[in-house]
């Protein structure tokens, strides 16, 4: 079977299949939210086998030890929109930090708000930050994990964005462990492109960052972002859209000037 109608048979029934998972969260919608997020939670876990089974996008991974057995925020790259969905199925029941804009869009958006998000609007940093702390303070009562992504927006495979202070402020002031995450996804599935590529994912979790007196957010946040690069370049160049410089490192030869 070709590249180009695995992709369409996954994007014909994803086509399918949304509608029928958006319309369960509104009909869910009256119900406790721990409830109706499973609804949500399935559809990101569908997605993520309809990829591997049809288009043939594995994935593997690793450290999973190092998943604490108490509610954390998950510290993430960000490349494509495969971890999205997969940290749905790799970790336990999420929410996402995630600009407002998305909660406009129709369907996607009304239904993305019925999973509890917190929304903020990246213009008013103080505000933003003022929510993210209020909001997860009460995620965390209901059990929920929060997923952040540092940089803030998908960043294209070997290239570092500017790793942002929010996880590490609500780790601090919420008293949850910080869980940095790598993971070279976006060599698979650049940002915006229909076809996504067979091969094998590879998702790295490293050792919990856990608050401490006398550590800044600054201070946590270098230490995740350290990790998570210095981990990026162990695994990455391997996928079709790897970055040239990475390539080359995987094959042992110089990077380009």
């Amino acid at each position: 079977m070709t590249l180009w109608i695995r992709n369409l048979i996954y994007w014909l029934l994803l086509a399918i299949l949304t509608p029928l998972f958006f319309l369960g969260l509104f009909i869910g919608a009256p119900l406790p939210r721990r409830t109706r997020h499973v609804v949500g939670e399935n559809w990101a876990k569908t997605l993520v086998w309809l990829l591997e089974h049809v288009v043939g996008l594995k994935y593997r991974v690793i450290g999973r030890e190092n998943i604490p057995s108490e509610p954390s925020i998950i510290c993430s790259k960000h490349q494509s929109g495969w971890e999205t969905l997969a940290l749905q199925k790799i970790f336990p029941s999420q929410i996402y930090v995630a600009k407002r804009e998305l909660l406009w869009i129709p369907f996607f958006g009304w239904g993305l708000a019925l999973m509890n998000p917190i929304a903020i609007n990246r213009s008013d940093r103080s505000g933003a930050n003022n929510r993210m702390l209020k909001q997860g303070l009460e995620r965390k009562k209901h059990g929920f994990w929060i997923t952040v992504f540092p940089e803030g927006t998908r960043v294209r495979p070997g290239v570092a964005g500017k790793y942002k202070l929010g996880a590490a402020r609500m780790s601090r002031q919420l008293g949850m462990p910080m869980v940095p995450v790598a993971h070279n996804a976006g060599e698979f599935w650049p940002r915006n492109a229909f076809l996504k590529l067979p091969g094998e994912i590879t998702v790295v979790i490293g050792p919990a960052i856990y608050p401490a007196d006398g550590v800044g957010p600054e201070a946590m946040t270098q230490q995740a972002e350290q990790w998570i690069e210095a981990t990026q370049r162990e695994i990455g160049g391997v996928g079709p859209f790897a970055h040239p410089d990475e390539k080359r490192r995987r094959m042992g030869k110089p990077a380009s000037a």
